[in-house]
């Protein structure tokens, strides 16, 4: 079992690296030199919404001052415009200017074209569907462990 989980972390830090790169390679691609790959899948977690850093960080589980720093770079490259919230002045709210709204649909593009060439033989819906079961259990186990250290009580039944 240790090796396997052992395994299983070291896969999904690797997984991670690997997409990036492909991120970076399709920014390539396109030209792109004022945006980096991470600032790249913040942006298209992003989206069509209008959110708050603090929303934008427990979305997307990114640390937040990389957010913050990473948010301000994209608004000086044009990508997001922000404002104070109207109803909290301490909160800022995001979104995506027609320059960032033209890299979303690049990006967008981009993962459906993985679906079309991920189908026919590298997986399938209900192995991903497995695969994201395993993955949300096992981030379940991990944010107890974070919360109760130690001795970290069984899931509910």
């Amino acid at each position: 079992m240790k090796i396997a989980y052992l395994d299983t972390i070291r896969l999904i830090e690797r997984l991670h690296r690997q997409f990036l790169e492909v991120v970076k390679g399709e920014l390539d691609r396109r030209g792109t030199q004022d945006i980096n790959n991470v600032q790249g899948l913040i942006l298209y977690n992003i989206g069509q919404e209008d959110l708050t850093v603090g929303e934008l960080t427990n979305r997307g589980y990114y640390l937040g001052s990389n957010v913050s720093y990473n948010v301000r770079k994209m608004v000086e490259n044009g990508y997001l415009t922000q404002e104070r919230s109207p109803h909290d002045r301490r909160s800022v709210r995001v979104k995506l200017t027609d320059k960032g709204l033209t890299l979303w649909k690049a990006l967008d593009e981009m993962f459906d074209r993985h679906l079309t060439q991920i189908a026919p033989g590298y997986t399938n819906e209900q192995d991903l569907t497995g695969a994201i079961g395993s993955l949300r259990r096992l981030e379940r186990f991990w944010i107890a462990a974070g919360e109760f250290g130690v001795r970290i009580p069984p899931p509910a039944a």
